[in-house]
């Protein structure tokens, strides 16, 4: 979602801990450059980059998983914060995005931390242990495929593990009868069932296009 005082992007960005590295912004930079506005959009900016550390630190997280990876930012942003020894699945579709984003977790130092998976994700996840083992998740794919990544991760997630879920407001769609694009009408659907999810205790933040923080009980 737009940012209504333009200044503010800047400050926010500047405001954000730590602050973004010579690795991350030249990955933002070519990721901008060589991709079309539209699909260099669905990168994460350096705040939400900043809160996704945050949030692997104060879980403690050893293990995480992502779905939906693209060039990689998000993914450097959580293998940085994971420990030394810790394990990032990565789970995207992409041979040529994700190319992009292997340079640069080689650049980071942090390669050996992340396992890419090249495949659908959701076969991805069915194939993992159905135990609680996953300290962290980060959703940020196609949106139709949301209610069985969720569902996946959850069942996954140990107790007091987290799983942030991005784009929960499809640009103030959700709120609009008239959006009745796929996306859309299955984010509304994934937002409710989070909100009586009596698995977990949640919190949707008006975060850039919206992110819901999710707590396993």
């Amino acid at each position: 979602m737009e940012i209504v005082n333009p200044a503010l992007h800047e400050y926010l960005i500047a405001h954000a801990s730590p602050g973004a590295d010579e690795v991350l912004r030249e990955l933002a930079e070519e990721t901008h450059r060589s991709l079309p506005p539209g699909l260099a959009g669905m990168q994460i900016t350096h705040d939400e980059g900043a809160l996704l550390s945050l949030l692997v630190k104060l879980a403690g997280a050893r293990t995480a998983v992502e779905v939906g990876t693209f060039t990689g930012y998000s993914a450097l942003c959580i293998a940085r914060a994971l420990p030394a020894d810790g394990r990032l699945i990565a789970c995207d579709v992409s041979e040529e995005w994700t190319s992009v984003a292997r340079r640069y977790w080689e650049r980071a130092g942090v390669a050996d931390r992340i396992e890419l998976v090249i495949a659908p994700a959701a076969e991805t996840l069915r194939a993992l242990p159905r135990e609680e083992f996953v300290d962290f998740a980060f959703i940020d794919a196609d949106k139709t495929g949301y209610p069985e990544y969720y569902e996946e991760l959850v069942t996954r997630l140990r107790p007091g593990g987290v799983l942030a879920l991005d784009n929960v407001l499809r640009s103030g769609r959700v709120v609009e009868p008239a959006a009745q694009d796929p996306g859309t009408v299955v984010m509304r659907q994934v937002n409710d069932a989070i909100a009586g999810d009596r698995r977990v205790e949640s919190v949707m933040l008006s975060v850039r296009d919206g992110v819901t923080l999710v707590r396993k009980l």
